[in-house]
């Protein structure tokens, strides 16, 4: 199945294979982990695949980033209703562990699209929760496209 996978992205301009891997990369619960390990096991240069994978979680992001901020902005003078018992629990943790905490951690548990507008909406500052967004997304993209990497010469030469 990795060999067909492999053959049929081999077929496709490059430009494609970065797409493709950047796609996959903004998706979430897949993000720029998963999307590397993928790009990785259909064929892709894994450089490339890391790469990819951390613009397109990036872009996803950013996004997500934005928009909430707008919105809470909008409706911040409108709130006067208690939080969800999910939405308590979320700004639980990030009373606990900051905008570093959750977004270097927030990943294991929630995409980081998720993490990044619930800590927006929680009043953290929008540049930071990017700043720190994207240093976590590179840092479990290269990560697990080097845990991939390894995986897949680990099964090609049987290592």
């Amino acid at each position: 199945m990795i060999e067909n996978l492999q053959s049929f992205t081999e077929s496709l301009p490059p430009l494609l294979q970065w797409v493709g891997v950047m796609l996959a990369g903004a998706i979430p619960f897949v993000e720029s982990y998963g999307g590397s390990v993928l790009g990785i096991l259909a064929g892709v240069n894994p450089v490339v695949a890391i790469a990819a994978a951390i613009v397109g979680n990036v872009i996803s992001m950013l996004i997500f980033v934005l928009t909430t901020s707008r919105v809470r902005t909008a409706a911040v003078a409108r709130r006067d209703k208690p939080d969800s018992p999910r939405r308590a629990k979320l700004r639980e943790r990030f009373d606990r562990f900051g905008v570093p905490g959750v977004s270097l951690l927030g990943q294991t548990v929630l995409p980081s699209q998720i993490t990044a507008a619930a800590m927006v909406s929680f009043g953290a500052s929008r540049n930071a929760v990017i700043g720190w967004q994207i240093v976590s997304i590179i840092l479990w993209g290269v990560v697990f496209g080097v845990l991939g990497t390894v995986g897949v010469n680990t099964l090609a030469f049987g290592v």
